[in-house]
């Protein structure tokens, strides 16, 4: 039996993070993880640049979860700009892309690599390709069986491996069901981050569309807010909307999709600042022998004011048609209201939402109150951000905050 000080089981941000910190701290650390390679997650974010952080990823009003605040100590405690710091060291050229949303500007391998270098520099032990086949407390620590059929034991166990989002990569709820095993809570989890679908009858009559974007401000309204703590409170973002052959997808929509739950509704202003009414209005006094549809489509793209019209049953010129028919399609531009019948699920979805619950831990170290030495962090806890950077700086802060403490 092999005896260590630290066994995090998980090579992702939150992972090598805290591994990191716990070596420098002079600990011994193994970290373990089933798959051939450390860092997928991270390789593949941001098409292949990694949106390693956001310039506001210490927001806390922009994460979602049972208790937000939670994350509010190891946010504040390593924030954006320090993680910032740590990529300069490394020498990794980055750029801003929008709304605070940063980028290494080669390869999300860079990240991957200052991860690795500095878990080799602390002395941490890296077993990829291997999992745990069970894990159980043993006397003041706990004993895991490997897949190769060691056994270890450790006086901290980091639970790191993450949500179910992305099964192609290996993602699973190893986390969650090791968790509960030691009598934590989990709450509810579900797919975040995620793009939208519609019935087959909508879809029809949306295909042209497929392909389309166009920048949108996609809201939505809880009808169950009170029970998420959001009496009455309407969630908007201001980002591209993508149309495809599944329903919607796009900045906006993933960013709602964390808000929304089936059988409620979200809305798109696909023409966000214009007013259509007004514009379709000066158009018909000043050319009324124009296609209606023409005069849209100097508003919205071409494809987009072909399939409102119809949808809408509008054609002809605009002399020939009233003024209540134009406030109609100003509601079918900015005002569609559609009831999306689910998501494309874990398969495509970015985060998974839930976790183990905040209460069941302590916001200053990431240890399980009831359990001595266990430690939850990054995408296991119920803790989930924003589209942009935010998950990834809740992966660093946590991992972090328990690399100082197992």
């Amino acid at each position: 039996m092999k005896i260590i000080d630290v066994l995090i089981v998980g090579a992702g941000a939150a992972g090598m993070m805290c591994a990191i910190e716990a070596g420098r701290r002079g600990r011994s650390v193994r970290v373990v993880d089933h798959a051939s390679k450390p860092g997928e997650k991270i390789r593949i974010s941001g098409g292949g640049r990694c949106n390693f952080t956001n310039l506001e990823g210490d927001r806390v009003e922009r994460f979602l979860g049972e208790n937000p605040r939670f994350a509010t100590s190891a946010l504040k405690r390593y924030g954006p700009q320090d993680f910032i710091k740590r990529v300069d060291r490394a020498g990794i050229a980055w750029h801003e892309k929008t709304l605070g949303q940063l980028f290494c500007d080669d390869s999300a391998k860079q990240i991957i690599r200052m991860l690795t270098d500095d878990m080799r520099e602390a002395g941490v032990t890296l077993s990829l390709g291997l999992s745990v086949d069970g894990v159980e407390r043993s006397g003041d620590g706990f004993e895991a069986r490997l897949s190769d059929g060691s056994v270890v034991w450790a006086t901290s166990l980091v639970l790191a491996t993450g949500g179910k989002s992305i099964p192609k990569m290996g993602a699973t709820g190893w986390a969650w069901e090791t968790a509960r095993t030691f009598g934590l809570r989990v709450t509810e989890t579900r797919p975040g981050l995620v793009p939208l679908t519609f019935e087959p009858g909508l879809l029809e009559k949306l295909a042209p569309l497929s392909g389309l974007s166009v920048e949108a401000v996609i809201s939505h309204r809880a009808s169950s807010s009170a029970e998420r703590g959001r009496p009455n409170e309407e969630t908007a973002f201001a980002e591209g909307m993508l149309f495809t052959h599944r329903g919607l997808s796009g900045p906006s929509i993933l960013q709602i999709s964390s808000y929304w739950r089936e059988g409620e509704a979200i809305t798109a202003r696909m023409a966000p600042g214009e007013d259509v009414y007004a514009k379709l209005k000066a158009a018909k006094e000043e050319n009324g022998k124009q296609m209606v549809h023409t005069a849209l489509s100097h508003i919205v793209p071409r494809r987009l004011a072909e399939s409102v019209c119809e949808r809408e049953g509008v054609k002809g010129k605009l002399a020939e048609v009233g003024d209540k028919v134009l406030r109609r399609l100003d509601e079918a531009v900015n005002g569609w209201t559609v009831k999306p019948v689910g998501s494309e699920g874990y398969r495509t979805a970015e985060v998974t939402l839930g976790g183990v619950a905040t209460a069941e831990l302590d916001q200053q170290t990431m240890a399980a109150k009831a359990v001595p030495g266990l430690y939850v962090i990054g995408e296991a806890v119920d803790i989930t951000g924003w589209l942009g950077g935010y998950n990834f700086q809740w992966a660093w802060s946590s991992g972090w905050a328990a690399g100082q403490h197992c």
